[in-house]
């Protein structure tokens, strides 16, 4: 995977780089794993229309038959939707396996990153991150996420990281890994389904145009890491977050005891947690999916037209 040769760009992505217009990565497990059909589907469609109708175009990237896709148009997401699990949920150490097998991959953040880096799209959006696991310093559980944002130039939009994860110390580690961390309209780090974790951050960005200037000041200073922009939950959907937490606890103590390990406990915890809230957490979930891609697709506006204004300078 050098360079583009094995990479299919879609038509409408290809066409808004080659213009420097501004380009929104989306990842694809959100849709396979992260939701059920048809709302994974619907949710998918309305996702990409709020992309659009704030001045970028959206690029979900997926692996199909083989292929990655930079960008899929409604058949492959149709598609995508109804295989639902049996997509294989492809992290960055998963690529060649399911590409050398012709098989069909649904990103996750570090998969999507690494796709969306190689086309020139810094901007990718998505619900939360993953992290530092709990008890993560005895059973050496860390998402390949982190590892990520911190060799790759491309700003991830979340809503933080769930509270199922070690917070404070994922914070660490995005330190190590040299990755700003920076908090939308708020100096609290998110927890996804509740606003604040406890965690202070110290940089704040107030509007899109903040966000912009420092994706730009990291791509132009060549850091080579990515930026990670925690944009706190709605907060008309905020007060459910914590009877949802309250869930996470239970859930988390019955995967515990069912020995659930490894990339298995994220879905678990997730399908569970919407059982027991009555389908609370879906509907917070979607919510703040859309209030991301809001804020990232305004971002990823103004930075386009901020390289722009580069280039016009340099001349």
């Amino acid at each position: 995977m050098a360079g583009r040769d094995h990479l299919k760009i879609a038509p409408d992505v290809h066409r808004a780089l080659l213009r420097g217009d501004a380009v929104v990565a989306l990842e694809s497990t959100i849709i396979s794993h992260g939701m059920p059909y048809p709302e994974n589907l619907q949710t998918a469609r309305e996702v990409e229309a709020i992309v659009r109708d704030n001045g970028a175009i959206p690029a979900t990237i997926a692996i199909l038959d083989g292929v990655p896709c930079i960008g899929l148009d409604d058949e492959q997401l149709e598609r995508l939707a109804k295989l639902g699990k049996k997509a294989q949920k492809t992290a960055r150490r998963d690529i060649p396996h399911i590409v050398a097998a012709h098989g069909n991959g649904a990103t996750t953040v570090s998969a999507t990153m690494f796709f969306a880096s190689k086309v020139g799209i810094h901007v990718f959006v998505t619900g939360g991150i993953g992290g530092v696991h709990r008890h993560g310093e005895q059973t050496m559980d860390i998402s390949s996420d982190l590892t990520e944002l911190g060799r790759t130039p491309v700003a991830v939009v979340s809503a933080g990281v769930k509270s199922i994860l070690d917070i404070p110390r994922t914070l660490e580690f995005l330190e190590t890994q040299g990755v700003t961390v920076a908090a939308y309209k708020t100096h609290e780090f998110p927890a996804f389904f509740t606003e604040s974790s406890g965690c202070k951050i110290p940089c704040r960005l107030d509007s899109p145009e903040d966000g912009a200037r420092l994706i730009h000041a990291n791509l132009n200073l060549g850091l080579g890491s990515g930026i990670l922009i925690a944009v706190p939950i709605p907060k008309d959907h905020s007060a459910s977050g914590y009877t949802i937490e309250s869930a996470i606890q239970k859930a988390l103590e019955e995967a515990n005891h069912k020995n659930v390990i490894g990339n298995a406990v994220t879905p678990f915890l997730l399908a569970r947690v919407n059982e027991l809230t009555g389908g609370a957490s879906l509907a917070a979930n979607i919510a703040l999916v859309k209030n991301n891609v809001l804020v990232g697709a305004k971002i990823a506006a103004v930075l386009a037209n901020l390289k722009r204004g580069f280039v016009r300078s340099a001349l």
